[in-house]
């Protein structure tokens, strides 16, 4: 069964990923918006930072991560001289570890999604006199939606299964930074399978459900487009 430390794993682990989700969708969607319709000389630079997180070993970017948010870093270091704290091991550490891990899930299925759009429907709103703002929220932002659904699952899914990088950025305090995927790993190394079990049998059945709402939902979209 599980334990009040778990459900406490829990909680912070379905905090950090809606925390990040909503962060990731917020800056993700304007640099999709730029990435599936510019025409850039070095257009193909931009798009190699965003997926490099899809190659680069988890604990890479967490180890240039700690180094940049502890106290002898260039971010850790400025908190820390304006009165605060160095953003290693703390919740706003995993937070900006996780959007930069899970950004290639939210802005590649939204960069393919606003250049599937084209520029038809965007030039028949010129012409009736709606501006760049306006053509976007109304006409890009509902045809891309299926975009916006597999970007906010993906990228809330991936949060929660994080390990590497949450681990090296924010360690394992119990309360503060220990989310469900290090939970796991202590109970497998402490022997505790059947807690493992539960923790690990969860995560597979809610990442299951979620990966299967995302095909269902795009299949029935393709049906009812006109």
């Amino acid at each position: 069964m599980l334990t009040r430390a778990d459900l406490v794993a829990l909680a912070i682990t379905l905090e950090l990923a809606a925390v990040s989700t909503l962060i990731l969708l917020l800056l993700g969607t304007p640099l999709a918006w730029w990435l599936g319709r510019s025409r850039g000389r070095f257009k193909f630079v931009l798009e190699a930072v965003v997926a490099l997180p899809l190659v680069l070993p988890p604990t890479v970017l967490g180890f240039y991560l700690l180094i940049a948010l502890g106290p002898r870093g260039p971010v850790g270091g400025l908190m820390q001289a304006l009165g605060g704290r160095p953003l290693a091991f703390t919740f706003t550490g995993l937070v900006i570890g996780s959007v930069l891990y899970s950004l290639p899930f939210v802005v590649q299925p939204l960069q393919n999604a606003f250049a599937a759009v084209g520029r038809r429907p965007l030039e028949v709103a010129a012409t009736l006199r709606a501006s760049p703002l306006d053509r976007f929220f109304t006409v890009a932002v509902p045809l891309a939606r299926s975009g916006f659904l597999t970007a906010a699952v993906l990228g809330f899914a991936h949060t929660i299964g994080e390990f590497g990088v949450v681990l090296m950025i924010g360690g394992n305090i119990p309360g503060e930074t220990q989310v469900l995927s290090i939970a796991i790993y202590d109970h497998v190394e402490s022997l505790e399978y059947a807690r493992a079990h539960w923790l690990a049998g969860g995560l597979l059945v809610l990442s299951f459900v979620l990966l299967a709402a995302i095909y269902a939902f795009n299949r029935r979209f393709r049906w009812v487009q006109p």
